[in-house]
């Protein structure tokens, strides 16, 4: 068995983390491809955390919950910054940290990576959405290799290996499902119930993720991390909608060809891409079945009905702190939303109006990315509108 280099896993309970221990386990078994896992993150989930530790042979973790009782063999780190800790204290030069810490939590164990050296498997899109000013030149100066694991990302990614992003690259379009409310108008969403967000007609995820996906945020937020893992401005970054799922990506070049990237809804392949780039090894994840295929549809994004790619673009017109701002307003009423605070059209409503009442500020440091966080936050925390509350 050839062994590779070291990962971390960040994030390792939530769906895309227990997707990359799977991806792990597989090469170990089918691929002959070790890669020791030196550490594991998650948020308070410490059961699954001690399972994955012990199958993994894990010997450090990180907790973000201090209350947690950690009952595990591994020696644990707990807090809010263990995560970042950890990397610091146990990744190598030249390891891989996958990072799917969901939200801006994620952003200093990234920063932590590349102080390391370490290569970054980004999971976590809020990283670029927020940070992408503070992250992208950090990670160029330390000559750190930053590789999406968003199937849309790698996609793109894939699609333009050996051809960067500049003069030959017309625009980038990454493919949407829609989710469960594709072709409803917005007076259609406006009843729409947490159950029927959560319900995502293609992919498996997380509550915050389905929902986002659900109003589209989801996309919005790709728009801006393409935006910065490959260095196109708005006007060439698009969407649209693709029910199946099969078409994660395109790139257009300016002699008018098209490459795409396909393959069935499963996380489990770009993460696998992002882990053994630039090598291919025997798949994790599904394969197709091309005799199932009957058809691949593809539509225009309603963007009056759902409006959140419309301020991602805006957001990178704007620089500085808009994606801080837009990422944080979102999180904050998707919080709202899941706790049955408010109606599910209330997101659209809160997230443009804290973009429109935290204006954009230039930013050269995680301070002030950190201050624009805190005071969309805010923002939208007193505004939450009472009469909408279920």
């Amino acid at each position: 068995m050839s062994s590779g280099p070291g990962i971390l896993i960040l994030g390792s309970t939530g769906s895309i983390g227990c997707s990359t221990v799977e991806v792990v386990e597989h090469l170990r078994a089918c691929g002959g491809y070790d890669l020791p896992v030196r550490g594991l993150a998650a948020g308070g989930n410490v059961t699954l955390l001690a399972e994955q530790a012990r199958r993994l042979g894990t010997r450090h973790v990180a907790i973000a919950d201090p209350n947690a009782v950690w009952a595990g063999d591994a020696a644990a780190l707990t807090g809010p910054d263990a995560a970042a800790q950890l990397v610091r204290e146990q990744a190598e030069p030249g390891d891989i940290v996958l990072a799917a810490i969901v939200g801006a939590a994620g952003i200093d164990a990234v920063l932590a990576a590349i102080e390391r050296g370490c290569r970054i498997g980004l999971a976590n899109k809020e990283t670029l959405v927020a940070a992408g000013a503070v992250v992208m030149p950090a990670a160029r100066e330390a000559g750190v290799e930053i590789l999406p694991v968003d199937s849309e990302h790698s996609a793109i990614f894939q699609c333009l290996h050996g051809h960067p992003p500049g003069a030959e690259v017309e625009r980038l379009v990454l493919t949407a499902s829609g989710g469960p409310f594709r072709g409803c108008s917005r007076a259609e969403i406006e009843a729409v119930t947490v159950e029927q967000a959560l319900a995502h007609p293609t992919w498996k995820m997380g509550p915050k993720v389905t929902v986002d996906s659900a109003t589209l945020a989801n996309k919005a937020l790709e728009v801006l991390e393409a935006h910065w893992l490959f260095g196109l401005p708005a006007d060439r970054i698009d969407a649209i909608i693709h029910p199946q799922s099969i078409i994660h990506g395109f790139v257009e070049f300016v002699d008018g060809s098209v490459l795409a990237q396909a393959g069935p809804p499963d996380m489990r392949t770009p993460i696998q891409v992002a882990l053994t780039w630039p090598e291919r090894l025997p798949a994790a994840g599904r394969r197709m079945d091309w005799a199932e295929l009957s058809g691949l549809s593809f539509e225009p994004i309603d963007h009056d009905t759902f409006p959140m790619i419309r301020l991602a673009w805006n957001a990178i017109r704007e620089g500085g702190t808009a994606g801080a701002v837009l990422n944080a307003a979102n999180e904050v009423a998707v919080e709202a939303f899941l706790s049955g605070e408010i109606r599910f059209a209330d997101i659209f409503r809160l997230v443009v109006d804290a973009c429109d009442a935290c204006p954009p500020r230039s930013v050269t440091d995680l301070d002030g990315i950190t201050a624009a966080d805190a005071e969309a936050r805010r923002w939208v925390r007193t505004h939450l509108p009472a009469g909408s509350r279920t």
